[in-house]
């Protein structure tokens, strides 16, 4: 299954033409920050002048944002966060998402940033502000070896699984109306449902597909790229751009370093190994 590799032409052609509950860790972890209800939220100077910035990540998205057997945060996008609060100097406290309440965990000031696998849309666009990309991905559909859906034609009259406030969600209902939508709220009610038998496949981003199907014998990735190659970015409340400007510094500054690839390294290469050519996932500098 080296679907990043046979897909590579395809996202240079694209670019060329166009993680469980909160748990008590180091970085503090809860289940929501104190945040206001009105949806102010909080500058670069508030941030620092209290010592602490709070992040939105999964915590059962492996292997980007989720809780390993010692309840501590890990994966790519929880790497990235605590980068951005040791250049900030304060400290860090990770807040456990779901794909549906990221937009709100901005708007509502739960969260000063969300680092969730968030993929840019222009729905999103208009309820949040992103900042530079630091990813990209597409779709990817994994279902049972015994049945293996290798096309989304092949879905219609089907049941797909699929998170609630995802792209794939948003994919499904506007293209393919005659498949059958089972919606959960969290990954691994999602992953427990395709493994149970209660839906014909699942759908969200091919990065995280593959890497699920590699841990669990019996599942394929037959559908290994659908739709188109997306950015996926860090997101602030809409308006707070003294934030927004810091982050997209930040990451130009990172891409100097090579920091993503580094994240990669330590975060998402044991688990995909020789099957996925790095740079056809990482983005340096924000830049696609």
């Amino acid at each position: 299954m080296n679907f990043l590799k046979k897909i590579g032409a395809v996202i240079s052609a694209a670019i060329l033409t166009l993680s469980l509950a909160a748990c008590a860790n180091t970085e503090n972890s809860s289940g929501a920050s104190g945040g206001s209800e009105s949806g102010s939220f909080r500058t670069i100077d508030e941030i620092k002048a209290e010592g602490r910035i709070t992040i939105g990540v999964f915590s059962d998205k492996m292997p980007f944002g989720y809780v390993d057997n010692s309840g501590d945060y890990q994966g790519y996008d929880v790497y990235f966060a605590r980068r951005i609060a040791q250049d900030l100097n304060v400290e860090l406290e990770l807040v456990p998402v779901e794909a549906a309440s990221r937009v709100e965990f901005l708007q509502t000031a739960k969260v000063d940033i969300i680092l969730a696998n968030f993929t840019v849309t222009e729905e999103r666009s208009r309820q949040v502000d992103f900042a530079l990309p630091y990813m990209k991905v597409a779709l990817g559909v994994v279902s049972p070896d015994s049945a293996v859906i290798s096309s989304a034609d092949e879905l219609n009259g089907k049941t797909l699984i699929v998170v609630k406030g995802t792209t794939a969600e948003t994919y499904f209902t506007e293209n393919y109306p005659d498949v059958k939508l089972q919606k959960y709220d969290e990954y691994n009610e999602a992953y427990s449902a395709l493994q149970d038998g209660r839906g014909d496949a699942f759908s969200t981003d091919n990065t995280e597909v593959l890497a699920w199907a590699m841990s669990n014998p019996g599942f394929t990735v037959g559908v290994e790229s659908l739709g188109s190659i997306d950015a996926i970015a860090p997101a602030v409340t809409k308006g707070n751009t003294e934030l927004l400007d810091w982050l997209n510094e930040e990451i130009k500054a990172l891409g100097e370093e090579q920091f993503f690839h580094a994240d990669y390294d330590a975060t998402l290469a044991a688990v995909y190994g020789d099957t996925v050519d790095k740079d056809n996932l990482v983005v340096e500098g924000g830049e696609m």
